[in-house]
């Protein structure tokens, strides 16, 4: 695969990611039982997470998309490893919570994350 190829499959999937981890928080700002399973009660600490989920998320998702929009693939790279090891906290939490949904979308986005940054810091 040309760099040029690389580079071009890491921004689609990369800026996809962003967008889902940027676009989630907000929509869990509006709604934040959304982050519950089935019968559990919406409280005062389900609220918090869902503020202090916007506040990681949406800076975060905001550096990687400029990031790519301005094309910088060096300093791209170790942020891809925070915005990994971010979403890879959020598989971990929705393993603990039996979320399911948060568990696959969390962790096919550290995928892609962290080995979009494992490929930009060895080429």
């Amino acid at each position: 695969m040309s760099v040029s190829t690389a580079h071009t499959l890491i921004a689609l999937l990369n800026a996809l990611a962003a967008l889902i981890s940027g676009a989630a928080s907000v929509v869990g700002l509006a709604r934040p039982a959304l982050a519950l399973t089935a019968g559990e009660p919406l409280n005062s600490g389900v609220v918090l997470y869902a503020r202090l989920y916007a506040a990681r998320a949406v800076p975060l998702s905001a550096a990687v998309l400029i990031l790519l929009a301005a094309g910088s693939w060096g300093s791209l790279g170790p942020v891809l490893i925070v915005a990994g090891l971010a979403q890879l906290a959020d598989a971990a939490i929705g393993a603990a919570r039996r979320n399911t949904g948060m568990l696959i979308s969390a962790s096919g986005l550290t995928v892609v994350h962290l080995a979009s940054a494992q490929w930009l810091l060895s080429h």
